[in-house]
């Protein structure tokens, strides 16, 4: 294995610990507006970071990942049913986004966080009736939000790493 991959492996396994402690400390957050199941989103930057400096697959691998440890560790088998649901319908809309070179980071994300909330839902109106999807507009505007607040701190992340030197590319020389 060359230095280069060496290198993304273990920046892949930091972004899933980074992401698996943000997750855990959101967890520990009150219902944001008296809503449950809204949540900033923080811990998917590294996930945005990932798709843009690393690629989907390794972005893939480490949110199932984290969602796993955070299903067995916090949450249980259910939550992190529905976790994978809107993980799989999020980093699908991102990837096709991104390709397509039309969107911004924030638009990106944003699409995720939407796309994110929609998987949830489709597993939630599986599990309990699809009395659920009255819920769907709140979890709409919950993911514009929070999709804009983690594509603007990752479009700035991602700034940094060009301004500084791509870490990637720097592992390569």
């Amino acid at each position: 294995m060359n230095k280069g991959k060496i290198h993304r492996l273990a920046l892949a396994g930091m972004f899933t610990a980074v992401m698996f402690i943000i997750g855990y400390v959101e967890s520990l957050l009150p219902p944001i507006f008296s809503v449950p199941g809204i949540k900033p989103g923080f811990a998917n930057i590294p996930v945005m970071i990932a798709i843009y400096i690393l690629d989907w697959k390794l972005a893939a691998a480490m949110s199932f990942t984290r969602i796993i440890l955070s299903g067995f560790t916090f949450t249980g088998l259910f939550a992190c049913i529905y976790s994978l649901a809107g993980a799989v319908l999020s980093i699908t809309v991102m990837v096709i986004l991104k390709r397509t070179g039309k969107f911004s980071v924030t638009g990106v994300s944003i699409a995720g966080g939407v796309a994110h909330n929609l998987g949830q839902v489709i597993v939630a109106s599986i599990v309990v009736g699809k009395a659920i999807w009255y819920y769907f507009p709140v979890l709409v505007i919950a993911g514009l939000v929070a999709g804009a607040l983690t594509g603007v701190v990752t479009g700035c992340i991602l700034k940094i790493n060009q301004r500084d030197g791509s870490v990637i590319e720097k592992s390569k020389k």
